[in-house]
């Protein structure tokens, strides 16, 4: 009877060890590209910059940050600016998602249609919308500037001042700057949410909604009572994913209003480019990017959740 031979050490070694080098790369790509920068953000949001080199000054930007008026100006259109692009992006795609799930016509080609805003990217999408107001040639320029429809002179949408507040030194209402903002995001994100609605919608049973209808139901309390509590996983995840997108994109604001006029659609992450680029002040803009990051993480944590409880639900 023959015996065969242990493998060696040296194989054995390796062979066990084979997961760990077939990660090895991944690991270290990750560690280049994410957990370098963030300590190296945490350990430059606690320096300055002097003549003589970084100087340790611990929670000082984190104050001298809340301290600036256009921290607390950029908050307030952050928050003007997310409220309002959730809102109407969620209720048109709603809406466009429950027509198209009726089964029309040219269904699939409305649907390809409704889909390229959502691959132009955030440059073009400004570039397209600045085009549209611009004074001397812009499409709706004749319009805009009627002195009947907007006196006393017309309006300049991408030069007009901000009004005045109406809740102390919060900054609504918005300016005209931020109104079309929030109407070319919502325009790029609907087609997104969309689908994701619409999705979401065809998984209803039909039966349920015929049951409804015929026990006298309305289309409307079929829809509030019965659609929405079944899709409302898929609502909560489209909220927050478009709540994390829209507070850390700055393309669409860099060619659409380049934050004016004057700062009037400086939201944070605006801010952000602001106060490290423009201004040199990288310790104070590391403070908001870790900031910024602790919402993104929350919002993250948030989707997490709500896909893990609706797995366990289902």
């Amino acid at each position: 009877m023959q015996h065969t031979k242990p493998p060696r050490k040296p194989l054995r070694f390796l062979r066990n060890s084979l997961p760990f080098w077939l990660i090895l790369p991944t690991v270290i790509f990750l560690f280049v590209v994410q957990v370098y920068p963030a300590l190296y953000t945490v350990w430059l949001s606690l320096q300055e910059r002097q003549p003589s080199g970084w100087t340790f000054v611990g929670l000082k930007n984190f104050d001298r940050l809340f301290n600036m008026s256009i921290f607390g100006e950029s908050a307030g259109h952050t928050i003007i600016f997310l409220v309002s692009h959730v809102i109407l992006t969620m209720v048109g795609a709603f809406i466009i998602a429950f027509l198209l799930s009726r089964k029309i016509r040219f269904t699939g080609f409305y649907i390809t249609v409704l889909f390229i805003p959502w691959i132009i990217a955030q440059i073009i999408v400004g570039l397209v919308f600045r085009l549209l107001v611009a004074p001397d040639y812009g499409l709706l320029a004749g319009l805009l500037q009627n002195p009947d429809l907007f006196p006393p002179n017309g309006l300049s949408v991408l030069t007009a001042s901000r009004p005045l507040p109406w809740f102390g030194e919060f900054p609504f209402p918005p300016s005209p700057a931020m109104i079309l903002l929030i109407i070319a995001s919502t325009w790029r994100a609907i087609p997104f949410v969309t689908l994701l609605l619409l999705g979401a919608i065809e998984m209803v049973p039909g039966e349920v909604l015929e049951s409804a209808m015929i026990d006298g139901a309305s289309l409307w309390q079929s829809i509030r009572y019965i659609m929405i509590p079944l899709i409302l996983p898929t609502i909560i995840v489209s909220i927050l994913s478009l709540t994390l997108n829209a507070m850390n994109g700055v393309g669409l604001i860099f060619s659409l209003t380049d934050g004016g006029p004057g700062t009037s659609t400086n939201i944070l992450s605006f801010t952000l480019y602001t106060i490290g680029w423009g201004q040199l002040q990288f310790g104070r803009a590391a403070a908001l990017a870790l900031i910024m990051a602790v919402i993104n993480w929350i919002l993250i944590a948030g989707i997490l959740r709500n896909n893990s409880s609706e797995g366990e639900t289902n």
